[in-house]
């Protein structure tokens, strides 16, 4: 099995987390002061630098103000969107 973080849905979620941040209006230095980290945390996970353990990504979540159960049920129904029925 291919580790997570080299499958589409990895790059999909890393994606969507991007794009809620930008959508809230916060550079990667603004969700950094939020989260009480270096703006090279958030520019590393959004790279595909780092990988994101559930508890960081609650925090971030909180810190974007988004519902993290709604973020996923979001990012699920993109990818599923994209792919072909059997």
């Amino acid at each position: 099995m291919t580790k997570s973080i080299f499958q589409q849905t990895y790059d999909d979620f890393r994606t969507a987390l991007t794009e809620a941040r930008i959508k809230t209006g916060l550079s990667q230095r603004g969700l950094a002061a939020r989260l009480e980290k270096p703006q090279s945390f958030v520019s590393k996970y959004e790279r595909g630098e780092r990988r994101l353990d559930v508890i960081e990504f609650f925090q971030i979540t909180d810190a974007l103000r988004i519902d993290p159960f709604e973020f996923l049920r979001g990012v699920r129904g993109e990818r599923n969107q994209g792919e072909k029925a059997p």
